[in-house]
């Protein structure tokens, strides 16, 4: 098994298996993701719960974060690491 199947793989566990599980990202819905790690997962779980964003890492971090203090469980898609540190 790939890294990225089993990313995928660990993200359809979650999701099926929370309905508070949502995920977000550039590209993450439509496209797939980057990496392809989200593929399948829009047809699937719909676009309230695989949301693409726009370009604005830290906006999407902030909603991730708000998310989470409301009882969310949000899994946030960074494109490539070292936007996570700006």
């Amino acid at each position: 098994i790939t890294v990225r199947d089993a990313l995928n793989s660990a993200l359809d566990e979650e999701m099926s298996a929370d309905p508070s599980v949502f995920l977000m990202g550039e590209e993450v819905g439509e496209y797939q993701g980057a990496y392809k790690i989200t593929k399948g997962l829009l047809d699937k779980y719909g676009p309230d719960r695989v949301l693409d964003t726009p370009i604005t890492e830290a906006g999407f971090t902030g909603i991730g974060v708000g998310a989470a203090y409301q009882g969310l469980r949000p899994v946030i898609e960074f494109m490539t690491f070292n936007f996570s540190m700006q």
